[in-house]
């Protein structure tokens, strides 16, 4: 039997064939498509809903954000800051701002086109639209409730806030104040002058808006600055806090070291000579000619430049900046969640200029959260607890979606060196002597604290900046604080009762809080 070969396909059949393969591939290759289109789908849904929500590029959520109620802002003491109240029109919500320029560097504002402060900082609680909040957003719409955004919580409270915005005000100066409490890093109070009003911003008119905006941008007074956190100076001799910590560090000084005290101290390089505050010797009855030895805490309160200028160049810049780092110096991350500008002490090799850098001139720059930063590190037994501004965060239920902890930024100084320059900051008011002895006292509250009077390029009598830190009582601190008035001349002047009326306000709320509960 013989084999027969295989019919021949002919040109018909593999035309076929090729036309199959084709069809083959093409499918393949939607499938693939398919595939990664769900994989995308399910990716966006999943990682990306928050954020693509929250973003005001997106136009379904500009023109729901007016349409939902935006949450409150509130003070640790229940007071609203900011709401969003209805109104008629094409939108349904209007925010509005009850004590708008107090709390305006806190709050921000929210408007058509951005936001500002806490607004942005928090906008993702407040617009309702963080993952946090969707299953709440879900029930609320199956049982009929109205959308609403979470209840953000601030740190602030109302009493120290308007007390610092008043008490700045009456300077006439552009000026800012932080109060922090010292055990736990939670900011009391942050105010800054000149300031603007957030209700403008609230327009629903983009003619308007534009309007007020080109206004604010033009006003010399700068008002939409926050100088409290994105505004920074030099510190002027409230930085000789971390020069005597720089010095007690060591274990080779104490308060009653004596420290040679000229009246002109020559610098090393230069013919540059430093001098004291109106060029006069630092004195304690010991020193009458102005080239003998005070000790170091009579030099603390008198402010004496040159002890502690001379100090500074014995004790080294690498030093000095090594301490200043634990104080929060040099620190480009802080966040409270609003960014704060980086205060700065760069490490100086000179002996001349470490001169200057010791109290707080040269290159030192702060903002005056971080001039309250330094007394809430000595208040707290030297350690510096993380500032921080949102207290928590709840939704329509009251059931915390976030709720902040307290956290350790860093151990700047031991307990033991803390209560060395305790001693020292209590005689700047206690002593007569003392820089804050008649603008700083408060009937039974006993207060520590440091003047300060930075030259800022401006050589005119009374031009200098006016700053100061502080804290009290000192037996069981409640309230540092740290202000900065520009041009404000001597520290103790302009500064000091700023603070002064922050401590007042703050502790005469505490002891009302304790009566009420007691």
């Amino acid at each position: 039997m013989s084999m027969s070969s295989p019919p021949d396909p002919g040109p018909g059949n593999a035309a076929s064939n090729q036309v199959n393969r084709a069809l083959r591939r093409v499918a393949i290759a939607v499938l693939v498509m398919f595939v990664l289109l769900l994989v995308n789908v399910n990716r966006v849904q999943g990682f990306e809903a928050g954020s693509l929500a929250a973003d005001p590029g997106n136009a379904r959520t500009f023109s729901l954000q007016f349409q939902y109620q935006r949450g409150p802002i509130m003070t640790s003491d229940g007071v609203v800051i900011a709401e969003s109240r209805h109104v008629k029109g094409i939108y349904s919500y209007q925010r509005y701002y009850p004590d708008g320029p107090a709390f305006a560097p806190v709050t921000g504002f929210d408007s058509i086109y951005s936001a500002t402060g806490i607004e942005q900082a928090a906008n993702r609680y407040l617009s309702g639209t963080d993952p946090q909040l969707t299953v709440r957003n879900v029930i609320d719409e199956l049982t009929g409730k109205p959308r609403k955004g979470a209840t953000v919580e601030l740190t602030i409270n109302s009493a120290a806030q308007q007390a610092a915005y008043a008490a700045l005000k009456s300077t006439g100066l552009p000026s800012a104040a932080v109060a922090i409490d010292p055990s736990t890093g939670a900011i009391l109070a942050l105010a800054s002058y000149p300031t603007f009003n957030p209700n403008k911003f609230a327009t629903f008119s983009t003619t308007q808006l534009n309007k007020i905006d080109h206004q604010y941008l033009i006003n010399p007074g700068n008002p939409l600055l926050n100088r409290a956190i994105d505004q920074t100076y030099p510190p002027g001799s409230t930085f000789k806090v971390v020069t005597a910590s720089t010095a007690f560090s060591t274990g080779r000084y104490t308060p009653t070291t004596p420290a040679y005290a000229p009246t002109n101290l020559k610098l090393p390089g230069t013919t540059h000579e430093l001098i004291n505050y109106d060029n006069l010797p630092c004195n304690n009855g010991n020193n009458s000619s102005g080239n003998g030895k005070v000790p170091l805490i009579f030099a603390f309160a008198e402010s004496c430049n040159t002890v502690y200028g001379n100090l500074g160049m014995h004790l080294g810049g690498s030093a000095i900046a090594a301490q200043a780092d634990k104080f929060g110096f040099n620190r480009s991350n802080i966040s409270i969640p609003l960014p704060v500008a980086q205060s700065n002490y760069p490490p100086v090799p000179d002996p001349a200029l470490t001169a200057y850098s010791a109290i707080g001139q040269y290159n030192d720059t702060v903002t005056p959260l971080q001039v309250a930063m330094l007394s809430a590190a000595i208040a707290n037994h030297g350690t510096l607890m993380a500032p921080y501004l949102i207290k928590q965060v709840t939704d329509q239920e009251l059931t915390p979606v976030v709720i902040t902890q307290p956290r350790v930024l860093s151990q700047a100084v031991t307990p033991r060196v803390a209560s060395l320059v305790q001693q020292m900051m209590v005689a700047v008011v206690k002593e007569p002597y003392g820089t804050a002895h008649q603008t700083a006292y408060l009937p039974n509250i006993e207060i520590a604290a440091k003047t300060g009077t930075a030259q800022n390029g401006i050589n005119n009598s009374g031009q200098d900046n006016a700053v100061f830190t502080a804290y009290a009582p000192v037996s069981h601190p409640e309230i540092a604080v740290g202000v900065i008035v520009q041009h404000g001349g001597l520290g103790a002047d302009r500064s000091a009762p700023v603070a002064v009326q922050i401590i007042k306000a703050y502790l005469n709320y505490l002891a009302s809080q304790a009566k009420r509960s007691g």
